[in-house]
């Protein structure tokens, strides 16, 4: 006689845990509200500064008002990426899970405050399976491919800033320098090495600005040179099957692992697409049958692979006689690219998977 298996439906957070505590995080502090699973009953609320001295009484409070042991505790908080950063860090160091809360809704006429807050972001949670909840981004290299490419981030927009400034700069003033099309690396450096000319007083500090402007822009290209070199140093360390596949740099490899974080925190390989924005939804009405674009998930990550499927798309000829091909077939660019960015996040979730990337203890 053939037996059916048994399909076992996954643990909620009421199931397992006996309280959760609800965070609002701040810049100078967090409230935080304690939740009973079973009733859903608060048990008190309170706030506590961000302080080091703060984040101690927050865990000691929560302790007191809980059982002694964390492992029946889940912590729901907002922002552990942010502001909430070092309490996410303190209360799992404590033994607490530590996951992120649910984004909340915010309705016309819904009161808000941080207290309330608190209470929502434990609230949200309580019917969820437990394998269904993200846990926050732990890891010392997660964190430092995190700061790096924000700065990386950073560092480009100064640096169109500056070239921008220049260039209309150099284009309202005649100081010797042709820059009707975009500025080249040797004018760049010809408006660094200027030195105090005499002149009618206007072209003397246009002169003097554009030689600032150039050597800002001299200085942007060694520190994104630098950055490059370490993001490049550290992926190639943690993953360096990321900087094989076409498309992917450096700073492209460490906004996916910046956004993977460990083994364990993206569960499977749909929910990859998701957190990456690449998940087809469908979109079909009477006769039309398709997918649209996912516009949720990380939209940094997801601008990475976008990036990535472009230049795949322009330089690698396997991905140029796949767009042909599909083309010829009546497909438009779009639905290519969104077709070809879903390929991509799949492989690159087996490559992380495979290789074990990040593991907590780093």
């Amino acid at each position: 006689m053939t037996m059916l298996a048994e399909t076992r439906t996954p643990d909620t957070v009421g199931q397992v845990y006996l309280f959760v505590v609800g965070v609002d995080t701040h810049a100078r502090q967090h409230s935080y509200s304690i939740l009973e699973t079973s009733t859903g009953a608060q048990v008190d609320a309170g706030s506590f500064p961000t302080t080091p001295a703060g984040l101690a009484r927050a865990t000691s409070w929560i302790a007191r008002r809980t059982i002694d042991t964390p492992h029946g505790v889940l912590v729901s908080m907002e922002g552990t990426g942010s502001y909430g950063r070092q309490a996410a860090t303190h209360l799992a160091q404590a033994g607490y899970r530590v996951v992120e809360a649910l984004t909340p809704v915010r309705g016309k006429g819904r009161a808000k405050t941080d207290a309330l807050d608190a209470e929502r972001a434990g609230r949200d949670v309580l019917g969820l399976p437990t394998d269904h909840l993200r846990d926050y981004r732990a890891g010392h290299v997660a964190a430092a491919l995190q700061v790096l490419t924000t700065a990386r981030d950073r560092l480009a927009r100064d640096r169109t800033a500056a070239v921008n400034a220049l260039t209309g700069l150099l284009r309202a003033h005649g100081l010797g320098i042709d820059a009707r099309g975009p500025l080249t690396s040797a004018q760049i450096r010809t408006a660094k090495a200027w030195r105090t000319r005499d002149e009618p007083l206007d072209l003397r500090m246009a002169r003097a600005e554009a030689n600032r402007l150039a050597a800002r822009i001299l200085e942007l290209d060694q520190q994104l040179r630098d950055n490059n070199k370490t993001l490049r140093a550290l992926v190639a360390e943690h993953a360096p099957d990321l900087l094989t596949e076409p498309g992917i740099g450096p700073y492209t490899a460490a906004v996916i692992l910046a956004a993977w974080s460990y083994p364990g925190r993206v569960r499977s390989e749909a929910a990859f697409a998701r957190l990456a924005g690449t998940a087809p939804i469908p979109a079909s009405s009477g006769n039309s049958n398709h997918h649209r674009l996912d516009r949720g998930g990380d939209r940094r990550l997801n601008r990475a692979l976008h990036i990535a499927t472009l230049t795949r798309m322009r330089d690698h000829d396997e991905t140029r006689t796949y767009l042909q091909r599909r083309t010829t077939e009546g497909k438009t660019t779009r639905e290519i690219r969104r077709q070809l960015k879903r390929y991509l996040t799949r492989k690159i979730y087996r490559l992380l998977t495979r290789t074990n990337t990040l593991a907590p203890t780093t």
